[in-house]
């Protein structure tokens, strides 16, 4: 047992082997809290409205999901489907963005007579472009049509790029060395040691995955790599009990799906 833990400890010691990490966009406040589609406390996911409404909750991040329509336009929605979220039918990338413009997204939590829209990326950077920060989940896109316009918008420096499959860093690296990229950390990794191995594979700017994934060891390691970890909170259980878990942890940002109540709870304990 003392072998095992003596290699473990002189594998720590080992400098991650050519690792050089991208910052992620400037702080505004001291605890991170992203907006997993938006505020969707009150709005439908992935709307302008719902965007909006985090900028006015004061969330540092909006999570959007990107996809390209079949005329190679990039709107914000989490399905490849149009089915949940409209009465029609049929794969994002099989329709024109016009088509996808005259879609009415579905109103399920409550009565409401407006009308909401599939946004494209270029409406979300109009409203987003020096308030609130955008954090892409980056579902079916092109990272150079993606590049292109935040550089058109000037706000390549406001976002960053979460990651699905190995293609997209290769793409991303190739496409710009130097936009942060996150990436889930696996559930079966649960010590320092698989960690470091996970990092001098892929070279994450920033850590994601499930809350409970991490414990005090792995977070003093990201710690010591000055690896941001903001990993995701929401789920039918979110609440001040996982909340205070995630902050017992030693978590320094959380993705959520009720955002003005992360928030206040952040600032009534004075972490905001």
């Amino acid at each position: 047992m003392k072998f095992i833990c003596l290699a473990a400890t002189l594998l720590l010691l080992i400098p991650i082997t050519n690792y050089a990490q991208n910052p992620v966009p400037k702080a505004r406040h001291k605890y991170i809290v992203v907006a997993h589609r938006g505020d969707h406390t009150v709005y439908p996911e992935n709307t302008l409205e719902g965007y909006a409404a985090t900028i006015k909750d004061g969330a540092d991040y909006i999570e959007i999901d990107l996809r390209t329509t079949s005329d190679g336009k990039l709107i914000s929605m989490h399905d490849a489907s149009i089915n949940r979220m409209t009465d029609s039918k049929g794969l994002i990338k099989d329709l024109t963005v016009q088509q996808v413009a005259e879609l009415k997204v579905r109103v399920k939590s409550k009565p409401d007579t407006a009308t909401y829209r599939i946004p494209t990326f270029e409406q979300i950077l109009e409203l987003c472009k020096d308030k609130i920060y955008i954090y892409i989940d980056f579902k079916e896109a092109d990272a150079t049509a993606t590049l292109n316009l935040l550089k058109q918008y000037h706000m390549e420096k406001q976002v960053l790029v979460y990651i699905n499959k190995a293609s997209q860093i290769t793409d991303w690296r190739k496409t710009d060395p130097a936009m942060p990229l996150m990436l889930s950390m696996p559930d079966s990794i649960k010590d320092p040691v698989a960690m470091k191995k996970f990092i001098d594979a892929y070279h994450p700017d920033v850590l994601d995955g499930n809350y409970n994934t991490y414990n005090s060891d792995m977070l003093a390691f990201a710690a010591s790599l000055n690896l941001p970890v903001w990993p995701d909170a929401q789920g039918p259980l979110e609440g001040p009990l996982v909340w205070d878990k995630a902050i017992a942890l030693g978590l320094k940002g959380l993705q959520t799906d009720n955002p003005p109540a992360l928030i206040k709870y952040l600032e009534e304990k004075g972490l905001r």
